[in-house]
């Protein structure tokens, strides 16, 4: 990763059979950089979509600046496409944002305030008091989260409310000094890259955002909870025996 001093950030959206929804994010970046000068780069990985994911991101080309895809096959999983993403970025910022804009794209301004005080890892958090849930997930759904929550807190990331939001600034150098570190490739990775951030050094900081329940999760909740069981314990080996040093 290098960083291009004139370039202010590098947003990085991976993408698995988005079609349907990728256009909600790309319009919101089109709408926000309308009314600024900032000079950005969009980074949308595609993990292997078997639907026309590419195409429709193609037809942004000449809407949003320095519009980059990288596209692999098959499938790896969303950590997987975010580590490619962030590896390639070359802003002095990197927000990683998810297709279907849950957390509206404008809510940026809120971490960058943070991100600008000197604080190299800022998040998205629903779970803080002033947090604005718009459209709230099922009740099964919110506690099977709030109880994975807890484990990943137990075991690799303690304090942090909201490991899962989809919606994390990086200043360039921590980017650069987390992501190459990373392992997870599945949903893992989110308290995987807390964790190691944690471990160098870094300070995070968690801000409340809008979030809604968009739909069409690709979240199955049982099947992903044991997954994601799994994936913590390999984390905390990893840190046990210090891989991320």
């Amino acid at each position: 990763m290098t960083n291009n001093q004139n370039l202010f950030i590098s947003i990085i959206i991976p993408a698995y059979n988005e079609a349907k929804r990728i256009s909600n994010v790309l319009n919101a970046i089109e709408e926000y950089f309308s009314q600024r000068t900032l000079p950005y780069e969009v980074i949308v990985v595609d993990d292997g979509s078997t639907d026309i994911t590419k195409e429709v991101v193609q037809d942004y080309q000449d809407r949003l600046q320095n519009l980059k895809i990288i596209a692999h096959s098959p499938n790896k999983g969303k950590g997987y496409a975010v580590k490619q993403g962030m590896l390639a970025g070359q802003g002095q910022y990197f927000l990683l944002t998810d297709a279907d804009n849950a957390t509206p794209f404008e809510e940026i301004d809120k971490l960058l305030n943070w991100i600008k005080q000197d604080y190299p890892v800022v998040i998205g958090s629903r779970y803080l008091s002033d947090s604005n849930i718009v459209i709230r997930q099922s009740f099964y759904r919110r506690s099977l989260g709030r109880l994975a929550n807890l484990i990943i807190q137990l075991l690799a990331v303690w304090g942090i409310k909201d490991t899962q939001c989809g919606f994390k600034c990086f200043e360039n150098n921590a980017a650069r000094e987390i992501f190459k570190r990373q392992t997870i490739d599945g949903w893992g990775f989110d308290f995987e890259i807390l964790a190691i951030a944690r471990k160098l050094g870094y300070q995070i900081k968690e801000v409340p955002v809008s979030w809604q329940n968009v739909g069409d999760s690709r979240v199955r909740p049982i099947k992903s909870a044991l997954k994601t069981l799994r994936e913590l314990l390999v984390i905390k080996v990893n840190l046990v025996r210090g891989k991320y040093e």
